[in-house]
């Protein structure tokens, strides 16, 4: 009778773990050991190099060879003789480092070469770095007016076609009406159940579009004073919306991460636009495609196909949440805000012009004129104040909290320029709207741009 034993039983992460650890002896003798070099492999490399790196200069013509390293010599020694510029030379730029294999110090320095045709013979000198134009003078901005009358935070403001009048809305549910010369209060409007979270005036009819987060899009008869429609659809809070300049159509997006596109006439949801993972935080119209453009809280910005309802372009490069956008009044190009950069883009595709780096703080806003001046409002009360043309930073503000405010309440979520560009109002924490204005007795001598010619700019992505 044969005998059998009983076989002790172990879990399953007893038997994995051994099973690991018996792995582990048997190649640990060999842990420090590299694996042998592929002479044939090495060879492929070291030829990929070459070619990466002098590719350019293997393929000119041998014949002129030792002339052109003559010519770069003296490029580089200070002793080029006549000037290249008066010489009429054709310039072809190609990254290239300087031939010959010299680990000089100055061919470190500058591994750009552009290959230049002077007469019939071909040489290359050394590319100059790229630097910061010299940015447009624009006076610097002052406080003019502060604006008390809302009992919550003013989160969006309007400026109405004829430039006679601003909107506003804030955390006490109210749309106030201000006279932009004086800043007196000419109307309140109640009827959202809500913070009032985006206001928009028509340029077409006497109507004024708001949204808050009690879901609601509202379309206000400003000759009656009273709600004439109601759009219905968006399932949470809506954050902003925009009117189309030419169609009767109203885009308005929110929590729900879609961009919903309305009749204004017939009160009928055209389109929703889906695509978003998060958030969209703002929403713009134009009357050139791409038609609609939203960013997001899932980092990215869409550029919307309006006919066919569907993304034209994602834009990725923003790392944290895009909560803020403004069109240029004159070029086809748009800029984008998030903490970790302001970024500039390039219509209709969305190619990637400038960083404007340097306001590190949760933006709120944008705000852009027809001068070339961009505004940027964060969460902590600063304001960044931008030429458009370089990126050049050229005035920082702080925001005061008023009296009887805490520190924390000097941010700012709103800001509009005026029609003509000349006025800018900021909605802010501590519940007023403030009125900025260019300081007219400053010069270019009294405040000179603070600028290097040899300040390098560097294009991130």
């Amino acid at each position: 009778m044969a005998l059998t034993e009983d076989v002790q039983k172990h879990s399953v992460h007893t038997l994995v773990f051994r099973s690991l650890k018996r792995t582990h002896d048997m190649f640990i003798s060999d842990q420090g050991s590299l694996p042998c070099k592929d002479d044939k492999s090495e060879t492929i490399k070291r030829m990929s190099k070459v070619r990466d790196e002098y590719g350019p200069v293997l393929d000119m013509p041998k014949q002129s060879t030792t002339k052109q390293s003559k010519a770069i010599d003296n490029q580089w020694n200070g002793t080029g003789g006549e000037n290249n510029t008066s010489r009429g030379m054709e310039i072809t730029p190609y990254e290239q480092t300087r031939p010959g294999g010299q680990t000089t110090e100055r061919s470190q320095a500058s591994k750009a070469l552009v290959s230049v045709t002077v007469g019939q013979q071909q040489m290359l000198v050394p590319r100059k770095a790229q630097t910061m134009p010299r940015p447009n003078w624009h006076p610097p901005w002052k406080l003019y007016r502060v604006i008390s009358g809302h009992l919550g935070w003013v989160r969006c403001i309007a400026v109405e076609p004829a430039n006679q009048w601003f909107v506003t809305g804030a955390g006490d549910r109210v749309i106030k009406i201000w006279d932009l010369a004086s800043g007196t209060l000419k109307l309140s409007l109640t009827g959202h159940i809500s913070t009032v979270r985006g206001v928009a005036v028509s340029t077409r009819n006497p109507y004024l579009f708001s949204c808050g987060e009690d879901k609601q899009v509202k379309c206000w008869d400003l000759e009656y004073n009273k709600v004439i429609r109601h759009f219905h659809g968006h399932l949470s809070a809506v954050h902003s919306l925009d009117i189309h300049p030419n169609i009767d159509i109203l885009a308005s997006a929110g929590r729900d991460a879609s961009v919903r596109i309305w009749d204004i006439r017939t009160k009928a949801c055209v389109h929703t636009m889906s695509g978003h993972q998060n958030t969209v935080a703002v929403v713009k119209c134009q009357s050139a495609e791409p038609q609609v453009i939203s960013g997001s809280h899932d980092c990215t910005i869409r550029l919307w196909d309006l006919a066919a309802g569907r993304t034209r372009v994602t834009l990725t490069n923003h790392k944290k949440s895009v909560r803020a956008a403004a069109l240029h009044p004159a070029q086809y190009s748009f800029a984008t805000a998030s903490p970790d950069n302001i970024k500039q883009w390039k219509f209709p595709e969305g190619n990637f012009l400038q960083n404007l780096t340097g306001h590190n703080a949760i933006i709120n806003s944008l705000a852009l004129n027809s001068d070339g001046v961009l505004v940027s409002g964060a969460d902590n009360g600063t304001m960044h104040f931008w030429d458009w043309r370089t990126g050049y930073n050229f005035q920082r503000l702080q925001g005061m909290a008023q009296p009887g405010s805490i520190d924390s309440e000097a941010g700012i979520f709103a800001l509009s320029f005026d029609h003509s560009g000349s006025r800018l109002i900021t909605g802010e924490a501590d519940k007023t709207i403030k009125i900025y204005k260019e300081d007219e007795t400053a010069t270019e001598e009294t405040h000179p741009v603070n600028w290097r010619a040899d300040i390098l700019k560097k294009k991130r992505y």
